[in-house]
């Protein structure tokens, strides 16, 4: 099979995009996407977006397959290469559109230069605070400051749905924490009734954090959009940040803003790395 992808990233975590439009309707993309996105045998990726038609009143549509096969419902630094990829590639000419997900209709708005998409800026929706949101089990109401044994420690979790579930921690030393290996436990602990991201912050001062993140189905990565923007919720929650936070993450920062109608922003780049032709089975 002949594949056209482009690879692109948004600080550090990357996905090989694939025009749908062009592509056999038929193809299996979970196991493409574990044979692509193999760091030592394919391409190399976090997970692959694929670009579909949309139904009205959406634009385009979006679909998220993690490295492990598994389909995401939405992926904020996906969602900005997503958008500059549609864009330079003229399938969308407006610089603000509306992008179908699995999470519901996101709308990203692009800064533009010499006809290049320079940074996207995002709405990722309201965050789903409730615990049958995420979904979760217990009592209803919010999980804010709720103590999780997992992986024989205890941790004082917050958990916020954008668009995908996550569990935050606020940690003092963002340096100290191996994902690795605190991950798993949390991801599969059966209370997560569709298991969970999680995130690690430390709190600077009430306007910057920085984030650590454990992906489900991705594993550890250097940039999580939705684990930021979770992230930014759940300090602002505890008390820790006002609701407009600079998000420090390994290649770089994103802007989260949780306005007062509750809608979250989030603002980053997006980048290009290649272009390429892959041909190969998917088995």
């Amino acid at each position: 099979m002949m594949l056209e992808f482009t690879k692109m990233h948004g600080l550090g975590n990357d996905f090989i995009v694939l025009n749908g439009f062009e592509e056999d309707p038929g193809v299996d993309y979970s196991a493409l996407a574990r044979r692509l996105c193999d760091r030592h045998f394919g391409v190399g990726g976090d997970g692959i977006l694929v670009v579909l038609p949309a139904a009205a009143p959406a634009d385009i549509r979006m679909r998220i397959i993690n490295a492990d096969g598994s389909e995401a419902q939405m992926c904020g630094n996906g969602i900005r290469c997503f958008a500059k990829y549609v864009y330079e590639q003229r399938l969308i000419a407006a610089e603000r559109f509306v992008v179908e997900t699995l999470a519901g209709p996101i709308i990203p708005e692009l800064t533009v230069s010499d006809g290049r998409v320079t940074s996207v800026r995002v709405n990722m929706g309201k965050p789903g605070l409730l615990r049958s949101q995420l979904p979760m089990n217990g009592p209803e109401g919010r999980v804010i400051g709720e103590v999780l044994a997992a992986g024989g420690a205890e941790y004082r979790i917050t958990s916020v749905r954008m668009g995908v579930p996550h569990t935050v921690i606020l940690v003092p030393d963002i340096g100290a924490i191996d994902p690795a290996r605190l991950g798993p436990a949390i991801e599969r602990h059966p209370v997560f009734l569709e298991g969970t991201n999680v995130n690690w912050v430390e709190v600077h001062n009430e306007r910057e954090i920085s984030v650590r993140t454990w992906e489900r189905g991705a594993g550890s990565t250097l940039a999580c959009g939705t684990g930021s923007c979770a992230a930014a919720v759940a300090t602002a929650l505890n008390r820790k940040t006002g609701r407009k936070v600079v998000v420090h993450l390994a290649a770089g920062d994103l802007l989260i803003e949780w306005e007062s109608d509750d809608t979250v922003y989030m603002t980053g780049p997006a980048e290009t790395v290649f272009q390429g032709r892959w041909s190969g089975t998917i088995a």
